[in-house]
């Protein structure tokens, strides 16, 4: 079992695919020279050369949609965004052309793409590079959506998207390529559409995904110590989204908080709190509480970014509605 950083995982991944199929290659900003903008393809230039490792212009709506013209034709493109905040210029071809080929053909045609790069807030990157777009994505059918919030995840599921005949967007994170975790020495695979249970427990069900896990499980220690034990739901798949594990850690714990570093309206975070609400309305003992991003464009001021997001505080206070206890 060797212990890698989440950007080491995710080279290992495409190192590997690209080794194991002609067909894959990787294309985007700064991903060949300058060993990637967050060195998840170091050394893959060295190793494979020009053509299946290839510098693009800062134009991702031309890269995006170079990609999915190979896909079509029978390529296994890896589309790598800087960030998913440029990715809004490319949400024609993904959108309107990626997500759709597949049913307005009839079948007959197939997009083994995958769009993969840094999603959500980091840090001092203000109002224009700290957003999450992972609602955008996981809102259009035709797309599946990921989220790997470990070393290892990152590894299995990115394999299991490359494999994948369908478009899948991978929500990766700036401040998560750090991360480092345990990765299985020998090539294993992580299933799209399964979530993870990253903590067991019996009083409450706290679901989330990618970077929020951290303070999730920070919170899920702190409400141990009032002697509350916090389950914790890892989705890893948006879409599709794994329902079957929700309703069965709800219907155990009888409340849940859902988190997501998003804004409130109309983000994944709330999509799933309807689903548990609608799923397990007659066993829950309180309403579903949704801790989001706050409903305003990310400040500068590292002071304010960091009140913006979900935080331990916040996730104590909304279990102390959900478990009815002042002390939490």
């Amino acid at each position: 079992m060797a212990v890698m950083t989440y950007r080491e995982a995710l080279n290992r991944a495409l190192d590997e695919e690209m080794a194991r199929d002609p067909a894959v290659f990787l294309i985007g900003e700064e991903v060949g020279e300058y060993d990637g903008a967050y060195k998840v393809s170091k050394g893959l230039l060295a190793k494979y050369g020009p053509t299946r490792v290839k510098d693009t212009p800062i134009s991702e709506l031309g890269f995006t949609g170079l990609g999915v013209g190979a896909a079509l034709a029978g390529l296994r493109p890896v589309v790598e965004w800087m960030t998913h905040n440029f990715a809004l210029l490319s949400l024609d071809q993904v959108v309107n052309n990626a997500a759709k080929m597949r049913q307005m053909s009839g079948g007959q045609l197939s997009v083994p793409i995958v769009f993969r790069g840094p999603n959500g807030p980091a840090e001092y990157l203000a109002a224009q590079h700290s957003q999450s777009f992972a609602a955008y994505w996981a809102h259009v059918p035709g797309l599946k959506v990921i989220a790997p919030a470990t070393p290892a995840d990152a590894y299995g599921m990115l394999k299991s998207a490359i494999r994948d005949d369908n478009p899948v967007v991978v929500l990766e994170a700036e401040l998560m390529y750090g991360w480092k975790g345990e990765v299985p020495d020998e090539e294993f695979l992580v299933p799209l559409g399964k979530a993870r249970l990253a903590r067991e427990g019996e009083d409450l069900t706290i679901i989330t995904f990618s970077k929020p896990i951290q303070v999730v499980m920070e919170a899920a220690a702190y409400l141990a110590t009032k002697g509350v034990e916090a389950e914790v739901i890892d989705l890893r798949s948006l879409r599709p989204l794994d329902e079957d594990a929700l309703v069965r850690s709800v219907r155990k714990t009888h409340r849940a908080i859902v988190v997501d570093e998003a804004w409130p309206l109309a983000s994944v975070g709330s999509s799933v709190a309807q689903r548990v609400m609608y799923q397990c309305f007659d066993q829950l003992d309180a309403p579903v509480e949704l801790v989001a991003g706050e409903d305003v464009p990310m400040p500068y001021n590292h002071g304010l970014e960091l009140a913006a997001q979900p935080s331990v505080e916040k996730i104590a206070a909304a279990a102390r509605r959900v478990c009815y206890r002042e002390d939490l």
